[in-house]
């Protein structure tokens, strides 16, 4: 057995077919495989034109297996499980935790440590039900396949309906249109034959396949017209093919192996910094205590379950839980109201943080169908009578061709033109579209025009004209007119006309000379009906749109301006190659449209935009978006993409609608902004408390508060804030993208936290002359420090809560927010735990009446204290 040739795998240096193994060792091959014909192929395929026997297909099948892609691994549940605990604060909350049962503070312990668990299934759980969501909505690339196979050597071959796991390299398979193309193959016979390779390369047009005698070695594989790939779709036409490759060597297989490494998203690096540096804090925090005592109050180890409990609580122990549940419900909100489903739950925040929309032009901006632009004479004027000509050619060579249908463009001609027009003429004959020519004719009987016929003929610009009898001079004006059209993004078709004496015998392409040039039909892409609303929408959010597409440059703007997007200057994906990384990030930041842009070249563009330091989402659908979805911070995909491409993005729409976009963005702002509030609320707070004991505590006697009390205090502060997970914006709260950037965050923490460390303080002077005043020393009043400080820590936590929330104006009509309710909650436990029964059980005893007014004037400055800073922040811009 003979290997396959180098014209069968287009330039791949992978042999493929039955010779696979045999090819890497066989001798005796040809010293180089290009520029073999059809016969060739088939010879070294040891196959033919009537295709295999039943017997060798069957031992082909046994060798080389069925022809199917290789499966895309889920996640088991103990990965996903030990994936979650890799997330920072989570690995330091099973350290605090495990320290916590160390020193035998087992309720600290045990708390921490259910915290843990609850992050980790809940993070679990949500991204395995989106695994599962994402399995319903796969779709096999082909079911079936029309297959020649003989049942002996000297057998006549039988056409057979077989699936497409069945087929071998050497199969002779049939297409048809609207079939699936199942493995790669090289075309043997084909009439008319046009083939979408959007999925694969993302050109928007069909292309034109034929078999040649002797193939072209130059250009990419997709340019060879021979060659259909497994993954595209057959437009049109139909043809004979020959399988070359199956399985795991299609082209299409190939994108699934060696997907690489994905850079960290947006969420990953702002919460991995944000992680570290309170990483930091807490290490240094127990160490610190531990010395402080030690020189100021002789304590020793005994200080230990103190100094952890500080440590805890500077944590934020609720982040993991709060973070999932504000995604995961996010995503379940997504999912049932928009049909929007969030497969990796980061990736809704990611979302939020978008302020680069990447996508492609068709599917998106416009439709995968063309429309009457208008009908132009030879001197570029408006004329209806060219429009009626093209629909009568249309319409007689879909009926006397005898076509299944009418190819994208005949279709919008006919909607354009209605279907009276046409049949006022009678049809006598049809020569259909061949991609060689690139023209149709139809030929017709004009009423009251006796004894002639009339040759309709329309096609491409240039072979129209050719056939036209023209000046050299005219020719040229006329080129340049339709230049001047395709330049402003119209597709263009002339149409010309002959008389011809009427005849019995057929007409032929032989008869399609000294033509008279009528004029042009210009056709631009139809728009997506929400296209425009959401542009909007994206302008409103602050998010810029940047379109990478492989169409022409003026195809790409038209669409652009037509839907009110300012183009710009449109950049070429060549002009790209020879600049570096730091000028593209400034040619991409500047630029609004990239033309004819290669898989890399979108790739290249996007990673150029995140070194700049944007958030990118980037929307595709084929093999050849699979690198931008790679490189961007959020992949999106419709239902309808590759399958390979559904595995690989973040997010899947059931439909390719921009609307369900903004939706997505939408709901990933709000639940980063819940998100960035508990953190800033939470950490702040938590600072300020810590500040504040670490100073008491070198102050006085005794610890300023026990373990236990720090504890609880905690819980109560956690619950309260899981209202942030639930928590109703208002819509000026989603106009800017959110980005949890550390520098802000920790900035906003060390300012709110150091104000809040002063009420803290100022406290601890209101608690020395209330009990003082009571007639106790300072000292014997532990039980009543405890509750004092136990109480104002809880009423600043829930004014903080209140006052530093973003959008804290309402929704128009919404109810009560979950987060006052919460803060409400949080100041009736501050107030009435410590002189409930539980309190001398968690050493607190009752205040004197003195504290309360004192306490309230505090409340009161650090009120005016909060409203204050918080708009000079908001005022400097660091809000989020």
């Amino acid at each position: 057995m003979t290997s396959v040739p180098e014209a069968v795998t287009a330039g791949s240096t992978d042999p493929a077919g039955p010779g696979e193994q045999e090819a890497r060792q066989a001798p005796g091959g040809p010293p180089s495989w290009s520029g073999l014909t059809s016969l060739q192929v088939l010879r070294h395929l040891d196959s033919g034109p009537r295709g295999l026997v039943e017997a060798e297909a069957g031992e082909r099948l046994a060798r080389f297996g069925e022809n199917t892609v290789p499966p895309w691994r889920t996640v088991s549940w103990p990965r996903r499980l030990g994936g979650s605990l890799r997330d920072p604060f989570t690995a330091v909350l099973l350290c605090l935790g495990l320290v916590s049962a160390a020193v035998s503070a087992w309720g600290t312990a045990g708390v921490i440590l259910s915290l843990v668990v609850v992050s980790c299934v809940l993070r679990a759980g949500g991204e395995r039900r989106a695994d599962r969501s994402v399995a319903e909505l796969r779709k096999l690339v082909a079911t079936t396949a029309t297959v020649l196979r003989r049942t002996a050597e000297d057998g006549a071959p039988r056409s057979r309906e077989l699936p497409v796991t069945e087929l071998v390299p050497g199969d002779v398979i049939r297409l048809a249109p609207g079939d699936l193309v199942p493995a790669d193959v090289r075309l043997l016979r084909a009439s008319g034959l046009t083939v979408h390779q959007a999925p694969l390369t993302g050109e928007s047009a069909p292309v034109a396949k034929h078999p040649v005698d002797v193939p072209e070695p130059e250009g990419g594989p997709f340019d060879q017209p021979q060659l259909c790939f497994q993954g595209s779709s057959v437009a049109s036409g139909s043809g004979t093919a020959v399988v070359v490759r199956t399985g795991a060597h299609t082209r299409f297989a190939a994108t699934r192996t060696g997907p690489g490494r994905r850079a960290a998203s947006a969420f990953d690096q702002s919460v991995h910094g944000i992680s570290w540096v309170l990483i930091r804090f807490m290490l240094l925090t127990p160490p610190l205590v531990l010395m402080a005592n030690a020189a100021l109050r002789g304590r020793g180890f005994e200080t230990l379950p103190f100094a952890v409990a500080v440590a805890v609580g500077l944590t934020p122990e609720m982040l993991p839980v709060i973070v999932t549940t504000t995604l995961a419900r996010g995503a379940s909100l997504l999912a049932r109201d928009h049909r929007v489903i969030v497969k990796r739950l980061p990736a809704l925040h990611d979302l939020g943080a978008v302020d680069v929309l990447c996508l492609d032009k068709t599917g998106t901006l416009t439709q995968d169908r063309p429309v009457l632009h208008r009908a132009l004479d030879a001197w570029g004027r408006p004329d209806t009578e060219v429009l009626r000509w093209a629909g009568a050619n249309a319409w007689w060579t879909l009926q006397l061709a005898d076509l299944p249908a009418p190819d994208a463009l005949d279709e919008a001609i006919l909607d354009a033109v209605g279907e009276d027009a046409p049949s006022a003429y009678e049809g006598v004959a049809a020569l259909p579209f061949d991609p060689v020519r690139r023209l149709s004719t139809a030929v017709v009987r004009r009423p009251g025009r006796l004894g002639l016929h009339t040759m309709v003929v329309k096609g491409a610009v240039e072979a129209v004209i050719e056939r036209c009898a023209l000046a050299e001079d005219e020719r040229a004006r006329l080129l340049a007119l339709a230049a001047r059209e395709a330049h402003g993004g119209l597709r263009l078709l002339a149409v010309a006309t002959a008389e011809r004496p009427a005849r019995s015998r057929a007409f032929t392409t032989a008869d399609e000379r000294g033509l008279t040039l009528l004029g042009f039909v210009a056709l631009r892409d139809a728009l997506a009906p929400t296209a425009a609303d959401a542009l909007e929408v994206f302008a409103d959010r602050g998010v810029a749109v940047k379109i990478l597409t492989g169409d022409h440059p003026g195809t790409a703007a038209r669409a652009c301006r037509d839907l009110g997007l300012d183009p710009g200057a449109v950049l070429c994906a060549d002009t790209i190659e020879g600049v570096t990384d730091d000028e593209l990030a400034d040619l991409a930041r500047r630029t609004t449209v990239f033309a004819r842009c290669a898989p890399e070249h979108k790739a290249r563009i996007i990673s150029a935009l995140r070194a700049g330091g944007h958030t990118t989402g980037f929307l595709g659908d084929g093999v050849n978006d699979l690198p931008a979805l790679r490189a961007a911070d959020v992949g999106i995909c419709p239902r309808d993409a590759v399958d390979v491409a559904r595995e690989s993005a973040d997010v899947v729409l059931a439909e390719k609608d921009l609307t369900a976009i903004a939706h997505a963005i939408t709901s990933g702002r709000h639940s980063s902004v819940n998100i960035a509030t508990y953190l800033r609320i939470t950490l702040s707070s938590n600072l300020g408390n810590v500040i504040a004991m670490l100073a008491t505590g070198l102050m006085l006697p005794f610890l300023p508060m026990l373990p236990s009390q720090i504890l609880v205090q905690n819980l109560c502060f956690d619950a309260a804030q899981l209202a942030f997970a639930f928590d109703r914006l208002h819509p000026s709260a989603l106009r800017r993208p959110t980005v949890l950037q550390p520098r802000r965050i920790l900035r906003f923490i060390t300012g709110f936290g150091l104000l809040g460390a002063a009420a803290d303080l100022a406290t601890f002077g209101v608690l020395a002359f209330a009990l003082h005043d009571a007639g106790g020393p300072v000292g014997a009043g532990e039980a009543a420090f405890h509750a004092g400080w136990f109480t104002e820590n809880l009423l600043t936590q829930a004014l903080v809560m209140l006052l530093l929330r973003t959008g804290r104006r309402p929704a128009p009509g919404a109810p009560v927010s979950p987060v006052r309710r919460a803060a409400a909650g949080l100041a009736v436990i501050g107030i009435l735990l410590p002189l409930s029964p539980l309190g001398p059980l968690l050493g607190m005893t009752a205040l004197p009446p003195l504290y309360y007014p004192l306490l309230g004037a505090v409340l009161a400055l650090y009120t005016v204290a909060l409203t204050i800073n918080r708009s000079r922040y908001e005022k400097a811009g660091t809000g989020r």
